[in-house]
């Protein structure tokens, strides 16, 4: 089933939201990394920082850079959709796999969804 005016409307503006989200998290982290960047050593605190706050910090900054490279995929993700959306209508909302429609209610969920599962 094809989908509505009122469907496309809707995740037209669910695309633009998520696209925005995924931007203004990767805009965070960008800063985050560029001030962390432009410590110096010894800048984080006035106290002697341990061997375990250290393997901690380093932890949470690689956590930080896998959703970061994430975030990046997903937004190239949004972006074809975006790209499907407006230049190729027909094939936006359609599953890569086996042509059909994806459910509206999956769109809704991932607007950038390119497959029925």
């Amino acid at each position: 089933m094809a989908l509505t005016a009122t469907q496309r409307k809707h995740l037209e503006a669910r695309l633009l939201e998520e696209r925005a989200r995924v931007v203004d998290a990767l805009a965070r982290y960008s800063r985050a990394n560029r001030d962390t960047v432009q410590q110096e050593p010894g800048d984080r605190s006035a106290f002697h920082v341990n061997m375990a706050d250290q393997g901690t910090e380093a932890a949470d900054e690689e956590v930080d850079d896998l959703n970061a490279a994430r975030q990046t995929a997903e937004l190239a993700e949004i972006d074809a959709a975006l790209e499907r959306f407006y230049r190729r209508p027909e094939e936006y909302g359609r599953c890569d796999l086996s042509g059909q429609p994806i459910p509206f209610e999956r769109l809704d969920l991932v607007p950038w969804a390119r497959t029925c599962d």
